[in-house]
């Protein structure tokens, strides 16, 4: 006897999802099952992770010719969460479990004993069901708290396929069974680091100050020791809490990195600290098979620190460039395209040399040697950090008074970024590094004799007209930060030196 029945599911590209119907045809004829729809290997795979799950729910599969097709079927169909959709699709082909209004999304991959298991990108899924006009949501146990981050959706658990089964309508009494839990939360070791820790440099906590205050990129040089990841690790702790978009964007891309997401949003900005071996993939993102977003991608709306910069690969370096200018990744391969969001701040460190003692002890190297070491960092990817500046070790017992805890800098910091949304309103920016020159030019022109600094610096070669419009950018910042109407010649000399601050 023929049957045919029908379950919904998400395909992701990147974090766009595009809904997919699962199609199950059985017909009298040799036991066969084709899985057709440009599925991976995975998806394949699933048809025996299907057929030993539902007789483990003490149900019978079809027995002759099945045809499993995944639509639209021009799309690339990638990973395992497919596995609970095609199951009760192959249900309903022999009418074990009855149709419904095609509302009801379904996510999970299946063991062989019938339980569901949970997946990397629950909540990326669950935001694309809820886009693509489902309302009802099935997903493995322990998924359920990451699936119900999304409004709109109600969202069940079932802990195998039997209560899946159950839940859209089979006449079944499933055996209890223990869900598969799910890994623990990673802890953000930077959640608790306070500003106050730090002794001496004002310098470079005014720059960072600044960094904050107007999302701009800063990169500190100084010898080992001097402080500068102590100050990169507390730079999200003055950002501004993340809004609910945002969070859910960065949850959405830790949970399809495969990284567990609380039961709660995070408001914290994320820090990505990838090392110095860090490969291409793994910075900018990629795969063979199911494009993953690398770590410039997972830090979106938050900071990515390169310590030791100029021992990265020069190459991989400059694939962050783009990003800087479009905040946005694109990979392209075979199977298809994705693009994640890359809207970071950029964080550099390095030493002045490769032994790290230039300027502050005894240096062997010689200038030619220093010269290249500072020269893997390029030119173009220099010219688009706003901020750049010195910190060097601070002497035993320096006291130079009260310090700045991250508390009040943050509230310096909300106060700023305050000035600038009322001044940016309507366009969507939130902050005066995200906003282009020719636009300040055009909308908030200053007077000539103020900007004859950074016109003299263009003319003479020390700035291209990108350092032009950034140090006009933190010019604006700083007037924020001094609660003025408009940047000042000072400020614009101030953003300058900023601009300025590496040593030769």
């Amino acid at each position: 006897m023929s049957g045919f029945g029908r379950a919904g599911s998400v395909a992701l590209q990147g974090l766009v999802g595009v809904p997919v119907q699962i199609e199950v045809h059985s017909a009298p004829g040799l036991p066969r099952v084709h899985v057709v729809g440009l599925p991976d290997r995975a998806v394949q795979q699933a048809q025996h992770r299907t057929w030993s799950a539902i007789a483990r729910a003490g149900l019978e599969a079809p027995s002759g010719k099945v045809v499993i097709n995944l639509t639209p079927a021009s799309l690339p169909k990638a990973g395992t969460h497919f596995d609970l959709a095609m199951a009760i699709a192959v249900l309903r082909a022999t009418g074990a479990v009855p149709a419904d209004d095609g509302m009801t999304a379904l996510l999970g991959e299946l063991g062989l004993d019938g339980r569901l298991r949970p997946v990397a990108g629950t909540l990326p899924l669950a935001r694309a069901a809820a886009a693509g006009g489902a309302s009802r949501l099935v997903v493995p146990s322990a998924s359920v708290d990451e699936a119900s981050l999304v409004e709109g959706l109600r969202v069940q658990g079932a802990a195998s396929l039997a209560h899946a089964a159950a839940l859209l309508g089979a006449e079944l009494d499933p055996e209890p069974v223990d869900a598969v839990e799910g890994p623990p939360p990673v802890e953000r070791a930077h959640a608790d680091l306070d500003l106050a820790d730090v002794v001496g440099n004002r310098e470079a906590l005014d720059a960072l100050e600044a960094a904050a205050a107007g999302a701009h990129h800063l990169l500190m040089i100084g010898p080992p020791g001097a402080g500068k990841t102590m100050l990169a690790m507390r730079l999200p702790g003055i950002l501004p809490p993340m809004p609910t978009a945002a969070a859910l964007e960065v949850a959405s891309l830790r949970s399809l990195s495969g990284e567990p997401v609380p039961s709660t949003l995070e408001t914290l900005p994320p820090f990505e600290h990838p090392h110095h071996s860090a490969t291409a993939v793994s910075l900018i993102g990629g795969g063979s098979g199911v494009i993953r977003p690398g770590a410039a991608a997972r830090a979106t709306n938050g900071v990515l620190f390169l310590d030791e910069a100029p021992e990265f690969p020069r190459a991989v370096l400059d694939m962050l460039r783009q990003p800087l200018e479009s905040g946005t990744i694109t990979i392209h391969r075979a199977a298809g395209v994705a693009s994640f969001p890359a809207r970071f701040q950029l964080l550099l460190a390095a030493n002045p040399c490769p032994c790290g003692r230039f300027g502050s002890g005894d240096c062997g190297c010689p200038p030619q040697q220093r010269r290249r070491y500072m020269a893997r960092l390029s030119g173009p990817l220099l010219d688009r950090v706003d901020l750049q500046v010195r910190v060097d070790r601070v002497a035993p017992g320096l006291d130079e008074g009260p310090r700045r805890s991250s508390a009040e800098v943050a509230a310096r910091v909300a106060e700023a970024r305050g000035r600038a949304t009322h001044r940016l309103a309507g366009t969507g920016w939130t902050a005066m590094g995200h906003v282009p020159g020719p636009w300040l030019r055009r909308h908030v022109p200053l007077e000539r004799t103020i900007l004859e600094l950074l016109e003299t610096a263009v003319q003479r070669g020390a700035l291209t007209m990108r350092g032009m419009d950034r140090a006009l950018r933190v010019a604006w910042t700083l007037a924020d930060l001094d609660a003025v109407a408009s940047p000042t010649r000072a400020h614009i000399g101030r953003a300058l030196a900023f601009r300025k601050g590496i040593p030769a």
